[in-house]
């Protein structure tokens, strides 16, 4: 038998859409848009579906994060941007979540301003990405996939997962 196809959500932060025109210094010229086509291409090569969302609004974030919980997508990917350093609100949204959750940034964050240097998430996350440019984005993708794909194999997949949720009557 097959194993489904994984499904990962990659989750884009503040000011996401700014890349390419942002502090270069810092992020390159690179789009969104380039970085997205990117993941896809990578997603496609590893047998993967990966959805792509960003948003400049805290809320927004936190319901896609809500829906990814009762799709029961199989990995998350995120670059909160500076929601990383205070957004306790996406922190405990993402909490809620059962499949892995890769931290990523394009920066290292731990070289640049100190308020900048703590995670709200590093707690809940698999683990953090930082300071490798657009590769951040590939390795995290390779990493949570990987880390999914365990979960698969130990029967613990997103999918049977969201399976479960919709049979069970909301209290």
């Amino acid at each position: 038998m097959t194993a489904p196809t994984p499904r990962v959500l990659m989750l884009h932060g503040i000011n996401h859409n700014m890349f390419g025109r942002r502090d270069p210094r810092q992020y390159g010229t690179t789009t969104l848009d380039e970085i997205n086509a990117q993941l896809q291409a990578l997603a496609h090569s590893l047998g993967a579906e990966l959805q792509a969302f960003q948003t400049n609004h805290e809320g927004e974030m936190v319901e896609r994060i809500h829906q990814a919980y009762f799709d029961g997508v199989d990995a998350v990917l995120i670059n909160a941007g500076a929601w990383t350093h205070y957004s306790y609100g996406i922190r405990d949204a993402l909490a809620i979540l059962t499949c892995p959750i890769v931290e990523l940034h394009m920066s290292n964050i731990h070289a640049r301003e100190p308020f900048r240097h703590h995670s709200v998430f590093a707690d809940i996350v698999q683990g953090q990405i930082a300071g490798f440019g657009v590769d951040s984005y590939l390795l995290a993708l390779r990493t949570g996939l990987g880390h999914a794909r365990a979960r698969q194999a130990e029967g613990m997949g997103g999918a049977a997962t969201a399976v479960a949720r919709a049979l069970t009557p909301a209290l």
